[in-house]
């Protein structure tokens, strides 16, 4: 059984991505490939169950679970921002990576974004040749989630409100 509803929580949305294309595919080694947008947007388009739209995971039958990507920037090494880590929203002032297995709601004011906290996005090693050496453990545990958009809606930069919509049975 699910406990009640959290009272909405203040946060930041500091940074936005949207990116068509693949950056790091093959080796870190060969370098990433060119974003012909540079990917950082001031809002976003969100599609239920299917993503962020111009992203490249949208409506990918393979990345359903998996469409939105969002990350603390409490977690980032100094200097890093999502063009690197290549998640889609960035939050500062709360702990993205310890809701996973629950609904979240982010609201930057154009309504409510549902979103279903699936499992950690792990950091892979183009996080030691874009961000620097020992970037890839330092953000283990703090990589982001990834998560099934489950309401259409908009989010854009700056201040917004988060809110746990369903928290697991803690056995109580």
């Amino acid at each position: 059984m699910s406990t009640p509803d959290s009272p909405p929580r203040e946060v930041e949305v500091v940074q936005l991505l949207v990116s068509p294309v693949h950056r790091y595919a093959g080796r870190p080694a060969d370098g990433a490939a060119a974003d012909p947008d540079g990917g950082l947007v001031e809002q976003v388009e969100v599609r239920s169950r299917l993503g962020i739209v111009g992203d490249r995971y949208f409506a990918r039958p393979a990345h359903r679970d998996a469409a939105v990507t969002v990350m603390a920037v409490e977690g980032l090494p100094f200097g890093a921002d999502l063009g690197q880590t290549r998640r889609n929203v960035l939050l500062r002032g709360i702990d993205i990576d310890s809701f996973i297995g629950r609904t979240i709601e982010l609201d930057s004011g154009d309504g409510p974004v549902a979103l279903a906290v699936n499992r950690a996005a792990r950091p892979c090693a183009w996080m030691d040749a874009v961000i620097g050496p020992g970037a890839q453990r330092a953000l283990r545990g703090k990589g982001g989630v990834r998560c099934t958009p489950l309401t259409d809606g908009v989010i854009r930069v700056g201040k917004a409100r988060f809110r746990v919509l369903e928290q697991p049975d803690d056995g109580t």
